[in-house]
């Protein structure tokens, strides 16, 4: 074999030959991200605000005109068996009123038992202590949260129960701990798959590399911009999987290069000219996916996007720098420590079961085609019926403060009492009298006698200017409930407009629960625009990659079909509950922003086997100029090493079911299926079968088309002369200009 040329030739044969440089260099990295991260990074908080909709609206109104409510509210809970009004309970909770009122960042305290509204259960045993920020969640600072905590933690002296709920108090910082896991279960996934205790630790040592740099820079990102609190953890989750993947990749490429006798300067080359070349492209096309979100214009989704895409773009640098420097430590003794029974070479053969198995899916290329799509359809039928919202603190695991203080909450109040909207009233004429003053008391008087699902509605608060008011609207159903989200469009849909009609006066119904809605209803508008953004440009991606329009129009449309059928999988287990008991989560909508992050990083993830898979295909497609044995080889050249990257990917997102947070379960659930299905159904029945009966037509591509599109550089066995073109287009190999094989055709 020639040695391979290009810049990932020349970075590997770098890395390896300063390898010490190399590691000592990434060592100090990592270590001074770690140190810096610590001491100047910031906390996780949700920045949930969704400009240009009606919650925004009122918030806005809030805040130039009700500043001191502009924030966002903590409850302190307490509940006594023997009633909350009892004289050393009452005594305790007045005083850690007091206690709380000089908090810093606090605006002003509710005690229960003078209330504006009945903030004392009818039953006497359940008190709310209402505690108002001065600040939005995402700007609370964690130590104010905890001081509340601490102020109010000596009323359980008096013998009486005390939770925390509220938007302050859905804050998580990092990882979870079910990462560890997720490497343990890897560790034992890579060592099945090579059958040395070398060979894997070489990925995971990388991957673990890649994934604490990447944390750090997260870290030290949130001091700067909001990151929403499952940013760490999706990151983590994300980065480790792709982390540990890509190295498999890498390092069974590098195996056969050993095995076909190479030195293993050249093997690393040549590895990292192939695989690793696979490897930037896909993983260019997560990071492209990712970012899309952006696209949305929503902050909350785009930060966690934001931050997995830290963890893939770290993972990528450390796979062609610190990889290739480990592997020209292990030189010829990659596989030293090897267990024998079950140690596997590297190179695979023409007569093994992977290339049996796809010499028996092209001869049965239409019964298979249209099986496997039979049960992909099957299993995406729920995705007809998903419901997008946000899951309220009633999803929480019943070990959280957060929860326990729902329940109490719903108990003693009524679940609506969990999520009150805040109706904003601003009119130019005034409030305090005439018919600024009428139609005020005419909109709550409606809201009151004539809004249907309305539990109980407050008396409105006037700022000093006695130009705005705030109306507390209290519903009789949780704020995940559809009923809620019916009653939200109802009072803007028709009761303002019955009551306000043509006047000046502006009427927005805000709060959490209305945020969550309008998030809700932002997403689905944007979803399609969205999803078709991401399959344009991995579209355009692929067509660079492999010279072919069918080949990213057949991935594009495999992977929309695997990521519907996870979609469906996601909405049985988490919306339907199938899955409630063995997952523990309670039946709710799926998060908003779930199907959006789902898509770009399934569609992003997806495209790596493909990518892997059909690179081979192709090397094989230009030597031989038959396609359906180039299929069945590049089968079974990749599948070995794609369903050992798949199950590790499987196995370290299904270990995050193991957090406590309902919506990482939702990730780590909806990734792993997809991967499975992608890498079993999909990659194994479904490509190949599609592949065969496409024929000659997987590689061709107009001549102009083919002229217009840019060439990327680097060694590429597919291409290794410039592709000499017929009339028509690119499509059957020919001998090239030097007599090198090139893909040409008429």
């Amino acid at each position: 074999m020639d040695a391979p040329k290009g810049m990932l030739a020349r970075l590997a044969r770098s890395a390896v030959r300063h390898r010490r440089l190399v590691v000592v260099g990434w060592i100090v990295l990592l270590v001074a991200a770690g140190a810096v991260g610590r001491g100047l990074g910031g906390d996780f908080a949700n920045d949930m605000s969704v400009p240009g909709t009606e919650s925004q609206r009122a918030f806005d109104t809030l805040r130039g005109r009700f500043p001191e409510r502009a924030g966002d509210a903590m409850q302190v809970v307490v509940h006594s068996p023997g009633g909350v009004r009892a004289p050393e309970v009452e005594r305790a909770v007045e005083a850690g009123v007091a206690r709380i009122s000089e908090v810093p960042g606090v605006v002003f305290v509710t005690s229960p038992y003078e209330p504006p509204m009945p903030t004392v259960s009818a039953d006497g045993t359940t008190a709310v202590v209402n505690v108002q920020f001065a600040e939005r969640a995402k700007d609370v600072p964690r130590s104010s949260v905890d001081a509340v905590q601490e102020a109010a933690a000596p009323i359980r002296d008096s013998g009486a129960q005390v939770e925390f709920g509220g938007a302050p108090m859905e804050t998580q910082t990092g990882p979870s701990g079910s990462e560890v896991i997720g490497l343990a279960a890897a560790m034992i996934v890579l060592l099945l798959a090579f059958g040395s205790l070398l060979a894997m630790a070489v990925p995971l040592v990388v991957a673990l590399f890649a994934l604490g740099l990447g944390l750090s820079l997260v870290g030290l990102l949130a001091a700067v911009t909001s990151i929403g609190t499952v940013g760490p953890v999706v990151a983590a989750m994300i980065g480790l999987g792709v982390g540990i993947d890509y190295a498999l990749l890498i390092v069974t490429r590098h195996r056969e290069g050993l095995a076909s006798g190479l030195d293993p300067e050249d093997s690393i080359a040549v590895a990292m000219s192939t695989a690793g070349r696979s490897v930037l492209v896909a993983g260019s096309t997560v990071i492209v996916a990712i970012l899309s979100l952006y696209l949305i214009g929503i902050r909350f989704v785009a930060s966690i996007g934001l931050a997995a895409t830290i963890t893939v773009a770290t993972t990528l640098v450390a796979s062609v720098t610190l990889l290739p420097a480990f592997l020209g430590f292990t030189g010829t003794n990659l596989d030293r420590w090897r267990i024998r029974f079950l140690h596997h070479h590297g190179a695979e053969h023409t007569d093994s079961w992977w290339h049996r198995w796809a010499l028996w899916v092209q001869r049965h290329r239409w019964s298979t085609f249209l099986a496997s799509l039979l049960v992909l359809g099957i299993l995406a039928v729920p995705l007809f019926s998903m419901r997008m919202g946000t899951a309220d603190a009633g999803s929480n695991p019943t070990s959280s403060t957060t929860r326990r203080a729902y329940d109490l909450v719903a108990d003693g109040f009524g679940p609506g009492f969990n999520g009150p909207l805040l109706v904003t009233v601003q009119d130019p004429d005034g409030l305090t009298g005439g018919r600024g003053k009428a139609r005020l008391d005419a909109l709550v008087g409606r809201l009151r006698t004539s809004t249907p699902n309305v539990a109980a509605v407050a008396p409105p608060t006037l700022n000093d200017a006695g130009d705005t008011a705030t109306v507390p609207v209290i519903p009789r159903t949780s704020p995940q409930d559809r009923r809620t989200e019916a009653l939200v469009h109802h009072i803007r849909d028709v009761t303002v407009p019955a009551v306000i009609g043509d006047a000046p006066t502006e009427v927005h119904v805000g709060g959490p629960t209305a945020v969550a809605i309008d998030l809700a209803d932002r997403m689905s508008e944007r979803l399609p625009v969205f999803m078709g953004m991401i399959i344009l440009l991995s579209f355009v991606l692929l067509a660079v990659e492999f010279r072919s329009l069918f080949v990213p129009f057949k991935a594009a449309l495999m992977n929309l079909v695997s990521i519907g059928a996870a979609y469906g999988a996601v909405v049985a287990a988490f919306q339907w509950g199938w899955l409630g008991g063995l997952l523990d989560v309670k039946p709710g909508p799926i998060e908003s922003f779930a199907p959006m992050m789902l898509f770009a990083v399934l569609f992003g993830l997806s495209m790596d086997y493909e990518v892997f898979l059909l690179s081979r295909v192709r090397e094989g497609y230009v030597a031989t100029g038959d396609n359906n044995r180039a299929v069945a080889d590049g089968i079974a050249a990749t599948a070995r090493v794609i369903t050992a990257a798949a199950s590790v990917m499987v196995v370290v997102f299904a270990s995050f079911l193991l957090n406590d947070q309902r919506v990482v379960k939702m990730f780590g659930f909806g990734l792993a299926f997809a991967i499975l299905v992608d890498a079993t159904l999909v990659r194994l029945v479904l490509v190949p079968a599609t592949m065969d009966l496409a024929g000659r037509a997987n590689w061709w591509m107009p001549r102009w088309l083919d002229r217009l599109l840019p060439r990327l550089g680097g060694h590429d066995p597919a291409r290794s002369d410039e592709p000499v073109a017929g009339e028509g287009g690119t499509l059957a190999p020919s001998e090239g200009r030097d007599g090198a094989v090139a893909s040409t055709g008429s």
